[in-house]
């Protein structure tokens, strides 16, 4: 093949290309994979689970009639509760958390059992109800105590 400037481009475009796609599924490949308990008649659940499967997350559903034993099992405090409850990498997300707190946990690895969304606040993710938009803190809480990792 003779090599000219047009080659050049093209295979650079190529390499690039490649280079992209490795670099998104190794980064999609580290991520742990997340469980998630929650009752089967939870749209707003199913919502959630969507937005961080569209962050890269691969998430196991269970279905639970029984997510009060869970929650209790999890250590997350009655007032933190919410409608369902995920494990990743050691840690508990209860509730409707952003993607980008649950990656941001998964980063710095702040001591604490989890992440908590309480309630279920609009605009959160899986909350969408058009432009309504709760203001709402995402708590860090644990042994310890508690503290507001991020404010939407």
């Amino acid at each position: 093949m003779i090599v000219t400037r047009r080659n050049m481009i093209v295979l650079a475009a190529a390499g690039a290309a490649a280079a992209l796609s490795v670099g998104g599924a190794f980064a999609q490949a580290r991520l742990p994979e997340m469980e998630v308990a929650r009752s089967a008649s939870c749209g707003c659940c199913a919502a959630w689970i969507d937005h961080v499967r569209s962050a890269g997350f691969v998430v196991r559903e269970t279905i639970r009639e029984d997510l009060d034993v869970v929650k209790a099992q999890a250590g997350v405090p009655s007032d933190l509760q919410s409608c369902h409850t995920a494990t990743i990498d050691g840690f508990v997300i209860e509730g409707h958390v952003p993607a980008a707190d649950i990656q941001r946990l998964l980063a710095e690895r702040p001591a604490g059992v989890g992440l908590a969304v309480a309630g279920m606040p609009a605009g959160s993710p899986g909350m969408e109800m058009g432009g309504q938009k709760d203001a709402y803190d995402v708590v860090l809480f644990g042994n310890s105590g508690r503290s507001v990792f991020a404010r939407h």
